[in-house]
């Protein structure tokens, strides 16, 4: 089993955002509730899951740009 994710890891969780959605070409433009949902998808997401912290979720959002 992979280790657990919270929210403060910020680029694994934009690693497997980016593995599970790869038909994102601009993660910029989504909608922060979706980006949300797909965190909390993950498998291995150990944080708390009816949250919506908007510093972390832009956070995860920018490295995820980073990657593409």
């Amino acid at each position: 089993m992979a280790d657990p994710l919270y929210w403060d890891d910020t680029y694994p969780i934009a690693l497997l955002l980016n593995a599970a959605h790869p038909g994102v070409d601009d993660p910029a433009s989504l909608d922060l509730a979706l980006l949300r949902d797909w965190v909390v998808a993950l498998d291995g997401f150990s944080d708390e899951r009816d949250v919506m912290p908007i510093e972390w979720l832009e956070r995860i959002q920018m490295e995820w740009v980073e990657l593409k």
